[in-house]
Order: structure tokens, then sequence, then C-alpha cells
């Protein structure tokens, strides 16, 4: 319910913003030695249609932040629901906006396999732009779909730096929900942790407190009351999670949860904490999308920030500390879009920009700047016959 009503209020605050999509007027002399003979009348006008392919753990809020602006800016919309989230594709938002009233062919929902239709949509020559939420797949989607605009967020790599003067208790708080709500398959999840430590003095006194806050939650299958870990999405998924742990422990190693070794149900996969991950280990650079977080520690902050941005994604990070000063010298070298201080990842609230660095995307969302890639800029130039000044 939470992310229906999330979803409404996405929707009323897009149409609130949608009254600000405004224009400029630009006299010629306002550049230096040009005559004031020119009045250029700027606006911006809407792309056309928009092919939105939103995924499947955030099925309806995420169809909602490309819908909404698209919507509001003067464009129709095809979509392309997860095959994993096809029904709130159809009910969720076609249905409702039918009831609501929008004219036929406004928004389409187009459901099939992306492997089977995702190319079409994409590259069809009615297309005007792509707005897409997903894996590695984006990056092919990226190279395919020619001369139009792309608004992409392709997942992340999210670090969390831990510095010796952090609040632990808070930190550790943070760390427990980044890391394993959603049972991990956030693009904005803690993927790894990463502390600053001359020797194990932080881990010492952190870890314990993870691993004790990661002990009160809730395992159990997605219709169970009050559950906090649930089954990942497919068997494919959990195939690819468990092979990440494995690799890791094969290569050194320490399993700290769960207790007695890797615990796996079907789908769900109980929450796993590592310690000693090391760069040959491809859980420091793969994302998992599931409950597992790998911790490493570094001795200083440079290489903590080296070890942050030697990922290809750079979506978000977080950095804990009380000093504002590391603070900000850490965010601006992170090579991540979003760089949280004192708290874990998060898309949200979503007027906020939220947008990746390298592979992790192009372009920003959120609802101005979503605004504002689903339209483009048009001028006008009026060419007057002679030279015209204001008189005041």
């Amino acid at each position: 319910m939470s992310e229906v009503l999330r979803t409404a209020d996405l929707f009323d605050y897009t149409a609130e913003e949608g009254v600000r999509i405004g224009g400029d007027l630009y006299t010629s002399d306002s550049f230096q030695g040009e005559k004031r003979n020119k009045l250029a009348l700027v606006q911006r006008v809407p792309l056309g249609v928009i092919v939105a392919v939103p995924p499947y753990n955030y099925p309806l809020n995420l169809a909602g932040s490309k819908i909404a602006p698209a919507l509001i800016a003067g464009n129709s919309v095809v979509m392309k629901p997860p095959s994993a989230g096809a029904v709130t594709g159809i009910v969720g938002i076609a249905a409702i906006l039918d009831l609501a009233g929008a004219p036929k062919g406004l928004v389409n929902v187009v459901t099939g396999r992306g492997s089977e239709i995702g190319d079409y949509l994409t590259q069809h020559k009615l297309a005007n732009a792509v707005s897409f939420t997903g894996g590695a797949t984006g990056l092919r989607v990226a190279k395919g779909v020619g001369m139009i605009p792309l608004q992409m967020e392709l997942g992340g790599k999210d670090p969390a730096i831990v510095l010796k003067d952090a609040n632990m208790k808070a930190t550790a708080k943070n760390i427990v929900k980044g890391a394993f709500s959603y049972s991990g398959q956030r693009c904005t999840a803690v993927k790894i942790l990463i502390i600053v430590e001359e020797k194990d003095e932080i881990s010492k006194e952190l870890i314990p407190m993870i691993e004790e806050g990661v002990a009160k939650l809730k395992i159990g299958q997605p219709f169970d009351e009050g559950v906090d870990i649930t089954a990942v999405i497919d068997a494919k998924s959990a195939s690819f999670i468990k092979g990440l742990v494995d690799d890791a422990v094969e290569k050194g190693a320490t399993m700290l949860l769960p207790k007695g070794g890797y615990k796996q149900e079907g789908n769900l996969i109980h929450p796993v904490m590592l310690t000693g991950i090391t760069k040959d280990m491809q859980l420091m650079c793969e994302e998992q999308f599931g409950p597992v977080l790998p911790i490493t520690s570094v001795k200083t902050v440079e290489e903590a920030i080296e070890l942050a941005n030697n990922s290809p994604m750079g979506l978000q990070a977080s950095v804990f500390t009380q000093n504002i000063d590391q603070a900000i010298y850490i965010s601006d070298a992170l090579q991540a879009g979003t760089v949280q201080v004192n708290g874990a990842p998060a898309r949200g609230p979503d007027h906020f920009p939220f947008q990746g660095f390298k592979d992790s995307g192009i372009g920003s969302q959120g609802v101005r700047w979503s605004i504002e890639a689903m339209t483009k800029v048009k001028s006008t130039v009026l060419n007057l016959a002679q030279e015209s000044y204001t008189q005041g």
C-alpha cells in the first residue's frame, strides 16, 4: 500500500510542477556587438512518444515516475511493464488511468518478454525517447536506439564508507536497512561496506552491531505478515547470488552469517554477511541484488575512494562521519550520482534528482528533471525591421 500512496503523491506533485514548465525571451543585444533587432521566444515542447520500461522491484512507483512527467509535458506513452510485474502495469497503471478519464491511446501498455519485444519497442521509428530502469540490458538498449533522448538507470554497486568518528550505532542501523530492505533487491541497496581503520578497531565495534540488527530481521515468504527478508525474484537470480557468494568464500572470505553456512530455501536466501572481501572476488564489483553484505577494510580515506570508484557503476554511495569537511571531500571524490552523508542510499523523495555516473545511467530522474528529459527546447526568432528598445 505504501508504494500505491507514494505513486499517487508523485502524480499530484508532478501536476503541480507541470505549471512551472515556462519559457524565456531573449533579446539579441544581450550578446556583445549585436543590435537589438531579434527576439527569441524559447519554449519547451513535448518529445512525442515516450517508451517507458520500469523494473520489477518497484513496478508501480517507477512506472509512475516515468508516466506522470511524460504526460504533464504533453507526451504519450508506450509502457512495457516487467515480465515479473505485468499485472501491475495493466491494473495499476492502464486500468487506473482509464478510470481517471485518460484519452484512449494516451498511455498504452504492451506486455511480453523484453528479449522478444524490447528491441521492437525501443527501436521503433515512432519512439521519440526511451526511459529505462533495469540492469545491464540497458547498455545494449542504449547502443541500439539511435538518435533519440535516453533516460537510463541501470543499477549500482553502492559503497558505504565508514570513518572512525562515525556514530556507530546509527551507522549500523543504516547499514542493515540499506543492505537488506527489499531483500537487497534495490538499485540503491548498500552493495559493499568499506571500513577505514588502522587495524580492526572499528570492525570490532561495528560488525557485531550489524549482526545484531540482521538477527532481528524476520525471514519468510512475501505473503507472510511482517517479514523483512523474502524470496528473490526468480531461480536465476538466486543462482547468480549464490555464485557470487561461493566465489568469495573459495577465495578466502569469511562468512559471518548465516551461522552454519549459506542457507537457501527455494529462492529464499537467508541474509549473508562476508568479511575479508578482496579485489579478486566478484563481489567487489558485481552487483549482487540480493540479501548479501560484503565487508572490506582499508587503512586510508584515499584507499576507500579508490576502491569505491573501481566499479564500472556509480549510482549512489554513503559516507558515515561526523566531520563535514571529510564528508564533502569524499563526496567530491566519489564517482557517484548521489552521495548520502550519514544515511543509507535511497531513491527519493521523488522530487530529488536521481542519476547515475558511468554504467549506472544517462540523465537524471526526479520530477523536474524527468519533465526536462521528456521535452526539448524550441525557439521562434522574430526578426524586426528595425532596432527596438524598451521605453520606461
